[in-house]
């Protein structure tokens, strides 16, 4: 299978202050060996939460959105997620999402990268401007 086969997703959540009002938001690529691919932003938010919380619902949101698609690369500046997904830190917090996160990743095959953050990456920079102004506007 190749990396065109898989849907690429970019991931990022914000919390203003942390805990406090937070986004999250995902960017999908259709078609990464397109020069103009097609993009879908989606993003949203909570009134109170914390910044972990955001960066894991931006995964969630982005596994829902694609449901039945089975194969993903995603790219999240959060060694959280990372870590806690890939069963290398314990999930000692955010139970609820974390199942949640089980019954909808559990017939996926998901490749991860870790992004460092604000370090010029395209989407992960966009990711990280949509979810703070979704932190910012949600009351």
């Amino acid at each position: 299978m190749n990396k065109s086969d898989k849907q690429v997703i970019f991931t990022d959540g914000s919390c203003i202050p942390n805990p406090g009002r937070g986004g999250w938001a995902f960017i999908a690529l259709s078609d990464t060996n397109d020069k103009n691919p097609t993009e879908w932003h989606v993003s949203g938010g909570d009134i109170m939460t914390t910044n972990n919380r955001m960066e894991l619902s931006a995964v969630i949101e982005a596994l829902e959105f694609f449901t039945g698609k089975k194969e993903y690369i995603i790219y999240t500046d959060s060694q959280y997620v990372i870590n806690c997904a890939k069963g290398k830190w314990s999930r000692k917090k955010n139970i609820d999402l974390w199942k949640k996160y089980e019954r909808i990743s559990d017939a996926c095959n998901i490749q991860w990268f870790w992004v460092k953050g604000h370090s010029g990456n395209k989407y992960n920079e966009m990711v990280d401007l949509l979810a703070k102004q979704e932190a910012k506007i949600t009351k």
